[in-house]
């Protein structure tokens, strides 16, 4: 053990903690405000300047602005938190320059919440404590599955009604040791932010006379320190999109200052750096990792504690380690998240790897399009070396260790390690052969260990909180949790980060509000444009490496799109395989020539030129480019032709066959007509007709000229009568 280690570290505490205290934050009002790329394109600059301008005309010094990072709840954004000490705290959505007069009058100066603005609201009132319980299969006492409803009655009998205390459940608060599994429960009760580990019914009836009702914490049940989720859950616990999710790698998200290094440190920042190099010893680490059972997290899922271990056992004694944080696929932004909202937690990971594997030099391969993460990520990396995190003799440990960012220009290919590192090289960016893979000879020619962002994310959380606990949160074979980028036909799109092993139905429907518009579930693709589209009959599939391989699709880096039944799967694959070939490098005939070939027959299908002979080459081609290409993202790059081919044949069909598209996407297989008895004369079709194929008097029925339609659409639209038939 290095003492030395130690005692450097605490003085880097203490001088972050001093920091903190100056500023006096815990005493005043804070107005904090969302600052990432989703937040600022809905408007969260200029909201967090007119606040400015509103604080500094109040005159007060009481009050002050605290920017964060995204909280992942991309339908709300703009975000606002109001926190008054002693006070529930209080969420607002979509807030705009006019809601920040009347937020800031009415509650921050009057002292009442605007309730029509609250996130998740409108709501009746502010209840005057909240109740989280674990609902966790991890928590259990003497009646533990029915813990909130024993709570709840136990708060009736004694004529505490829900608008005075209010009872909901939550995730994992990750308090549980691994002795404890099973024993106990835990319940996080707001604002005092104390949470309670409760053993028997006797526990809980404390704690409801003691601190509900008599307002003194019950000190012996109390649970010291900074678990995992914990502050996350003090502020964002009462939403149901966030107390469902169990967040590990996004705890920070939405809660610290993603530029305060002072702020990083108070929230165990660190500390897990100074575990791993007071005990000098990367098998020791590399063997943590393991136990972990993490998996890479950037789609291929490779054992991140095997792919260290052979990064330390190679023979080259100068080693390279890099983020992937190329990324690519549509519709994805976890990794640009977690960059921008706690771009310090990614970089303590990477210099734990670091350590472990033997490297002195990493490296952040970034994609140009993501400005606002590289500023974050130079900022970090600036703090890290001003306060002797990064650079020579980190800690006073002898371990020298530094970091640089390389911009990539948006090739998708250049995801897959090989392409990569040809990239940092300066090369054009194309896979090769492996193996010899990158642990044995890599970039430039030496060894080199290269793992995505949210793999190093894990890694602080790893350490501080124990293989074994991150283990248990996860499978057999997965440990711990997975960030989803939801998206598409679904009521709440955002961040979504579950343990490993839950169901499509928790994410889509728990989670994301179900289908939006009440229409039906359709299918779920998962894995960008390298996945498949898993029907809504197995809406009940387990998230996992293995069991999405099974379903014909791959976890990937984390994309999941929600389809409903106005998508059509012929138009979904010919999506993704437009995507795909337009994106291969063209190095191997199989991907360059198979998927060009592949979306020739789709437009062929979605243009109503289909056969059903196309059917068979199209599968026939899908599956020798998966079985030849040379590297993974051409091997993949069939997934959906192969998944909507086997759930969705019927659908083919109607195309090749029938020459319609049942969910009328496809232009070129959708016919309008006006119906004659329901169409008025109107004219309102036949004035925003774009080419002006609608005939017809004011007061008479209307035709549509066949031969000059462009099926757009328009006339459907415009139609206040349903007179527009779109067959």
């Amino acid at each position: 053990m290095n003492n030395d280690v130690l005692k450097t570290f605490e003085i880097l505490h203490q001088r972050a903690a001093q920091i903190r205290q100056k500023e006096g934050r815990e005493r005043k009002i804070v107005i904090q405000v969302g600052s990432a790329t989703c937040e600022n394109a809905a408007g969260a600059r200029d909201v967090l300047d007119e606040f400015r301008k509103h604080v500094a005309a109040s005159g007060r010094d009481d009050i002050v602005l605290h920017q964060t990072g995204c909280t992942g709840r991309c339908s709300c954004e703009p975000i606002v938190g109001v926190f008054v000490p002693g006070q529930m705290p209080i969420k607002y959505q979509d807030v705009d320059r006019q809601r920040v007069h009347e937020i800031f009058t009415r509650h921050v100066l009057g002292g009442q919440p605007v309730l029509n603005y609250v996130l998740d609201g409108p709501v009746q009132g502010i209840q005057r404590h909240e109740v989280l319980y674990c609902a966790s299969e991890r928590c259990g006492w003497e009646a533990r599955a029915t813990c909130g409803q024993a709570l709840e009655e136990k708060l009736r009998r004694r004529g505490i009604s829900a608008d005075e205390i209010r009872v909901a459940q939550t995730s994992c608060f990750g308090a549980c040791g691994a002795n404890q599994v099973g024993t106990c429960s835990h319940v996080l009760v707001r604002p005092d932010k104390t949470l309670y580990r409760i053993e028997n019914d006797a526990d809980l009836d404390e704690i409801i006379e003691r601190h509900l009702i008599g307002g003194k914490v019950v000190e012996r049940l109390a649970v010291p320190g900074k678990t995992v989720g914990r502050k996350f859950f003090e502020i964002y616990g009462d939403v149901a999109f966030f107390n469902r999710q169990t967040r590990v790698v996004l705890r920070h998200n939405g809660v610290l200052d993603p530029s305060s290094i002072a702020e990083y440190f108070h929230y165990r920042g660190f500390q897990a750096l100074a575990t791993v190099l007071s005990k000098g010893d990367p098998k020791w680490v590399i063997d943590e990792i393991t136990r972990s059972k993490l998996r890479g997290r950037g789609g291929g899922g490779y054992p991140t504690g095997q792919k260290w271990a052979m990064g330390a056992a190679a023979e080259d004694e100068t080693r390279y380690l890099i983020c992937n944080a190329d990324e690519g696929d549509p519709g994805a932004f976890m990794d640009r998240s977690m960059l921008e909202s706690d771009p310090l937690n990614v970089i303590e990971g990477m210099i734990i790897g670091g350590f472990a594997i033997g490297a002195h030099q990493g490296f952040f391969y970034v994609r140009a399009e993501y400005p606002l993460a590289i500023e974050r990520i130079e900022t970090a990396i600036a703090q890290c070396r001003e306060w002797g995190l990064l650079g020579k003799n980190i800690l006073g440990s002898g371990f020298d260790f530094d970091l640089e960012i390389r911009l990539g220009a948006g090739a998708f290919v250049c995801g897959e390690e090989t392409a990569l590192i040809h990239s940092i090289e300066g090369e054009r960016g194309q896979p090769r052969i492996r193996p010899p893979y990158p642990t044995e000879r890599g970039l430039w020619g030496k060894p080199t260990v290269i793992n995505n962002v949210e793999t190093f994310a894990n890694v602080s959380a790893v350490i501080n909180y124990g293989a074994d606990w991150f283990a248990r949160i996860g499978t057999e074979k997965s440990g711990g949790t997975k960030v989803f980028a939801l998206a598409g036909k679904v009521r709440h799109t955002g961040l979504v980060e579950v343990p490993m092993g839950t169901t499509l139905r928790e994410v889509v429907f728990g989670i994301g509000g179900g289908v939006a518009g009440g229409r039906e579930l359709k299918a779920i693709q998962t894995g960008g444009p390298a996945g498949g589209c898993i029907p809504a009959k197995w809406l009940d599939t387990a998230i996992d490496f293995d069991t999405l391989t099974q379903a014909g699709s791959i976890m990937g880096s984390g994309g999941m799109i929600v389809l409903d039944e106005t998508d059509c799967m012929v138009d979904i694959a010919q999506y993704f395989m437009s995507f795909s070939q337009d994106e291969s490098c063209g190095k191997c005939t199989p991907c360059r020539e198979g998927t060009t070939r592949m979306l020739e027959i789709l437009n062929r299908i979605t243009g109503g030129q289909g056969t059903e002979a196309d059917l068979d080459t199209l599968g026939r081609l899908a599956r020798l480019v998966k079985k030849s290409s040379l590297c993974g993202l051409g091997r993949a790059a069939p997934n959906p032709v192969l998944s909507t081919l086997e759930h969705f044949r019927e659908e083919y069909l109607a195309h090749v066959v029938e020459k319609r598209c049942p969910a009328k996407k496809c232009k070129a297989l959708v016919r309008y007509e006006i119906d004659p008895e329901k169409c008025i004369g109107c004219t309102a079709c036949a004035r925003n007709c774009p080419v002006e194929c609608i005939a017809g008097q004011r007061k008479e029925t209307h035709v549509i000229d066949q031969a000059r339609c462009i099926k757009c659409g328009r006339c459907f639209e415009v139609c206040r009568f349903d007179a527009v038939k779109r067959t």
